[in-house]
């Protein structure tokens, strides 16, 4: 690569793009909802929830000095991160609790990237996510999932006009912001009926000895403050 294409590719990523129309910001608000509501959508759409969740989990327990050792991804949409390191203390807390709150927390990163102009920084960041993702996973169906998702990235990154660019950044983020309340209404209806005994809202009870509910409760919080504070940015309300 040359040092123009270098520049050219720098001056890209650090500058800014143009907003899209407001009705397209509110059809890939609509769309991204058409995905997370019905069930037999969201069931396959919800992998790319758990990548969010699982990355979550492997990015925190590394920025706490704790050995992340693979991620696993399955067909259920369930997940698992292993990591080495004392099993309590503050860096398995903040481990625990980056799982359901990463995918809102990077939809309303997302749509401040978004208010500012930065369409292309946005999907090249999330691009570098995925790749460094990658190298920790542990099974073929996680490596498979996170592949697609990251090729999709890639090929709207270098395939597609600005307009297109801008309608699938707006859908990724409206997705987050979405599809990052469902988990913990599931959750919560899980525990209601006996399941989930070993979620990341129990073991964060047993960590921090504290009731389950007041982790499930900051789930519920965080999810739906991403949702508030980032529709609007979204919005330019």
């Amino acid at each position: 690569m040359d040092t123009s294409t270098a520049t050219s590719l720098w001056d890209e990523l650090a500058g800014t793009q143009s907003e899209p129309d407001l009705w397209v910001v509110i059809a890939t608000g609509v769309a991204a909802l058409a995905v997370v509501v019905p069930h037999a959508v969201w069931r396959v759409a919800r992998n790319a929830i758990t990548i969010a969740h699982e990355g979550g989990h492997g990015l925190v327990a590394l920025l706490t000095g704790r050995q992340l050792t693979g991620i696993r991804l399955h067909s259920d949409t369930s997940g698992l991160t292993v990591s080495r390191g004392k099993p309590y203390g503050l860096g398995m807390i903040l481990t625990a609790v980056a799982g359901y709150t990463a995918p809102p927390l990077l939809g309303l990163g997302g749509a401040a990237l978004l208010a500012a102009g930065r369409i292309t920084l946005l999907l090249w960041l999330a691009t570098a996510l995925l790749l460094a993702m990658l190298v920790m996973i542990r099974n073929a169906y996680g490596a498979l999932t996170v592949v697609l998702t990251g090729a999709l990235f890639v090929l709207v990154s270098w395939l597609t006009g600005p307009q297109v660019q801008a309608a699938f950044a707006y859908a990724v983020v409206w997705f987050l912001l979405l599809g990052g309340v469902r988990p913990a209404f599931e959750l919560q209806a899980k525990r209601r009926h006996g399941g989930a005994g070993d979620s990341d809202a129990d073991q964060l009870a047993r960590l921090t000895h504290t009731p389950a509910g007041l982790w499930l409760f900051l789930f519920h919080a965080v999810s739906l403050c991403s949702l508030l504070g980032g529709g609007r940015w979204l919005l330019g309300v």
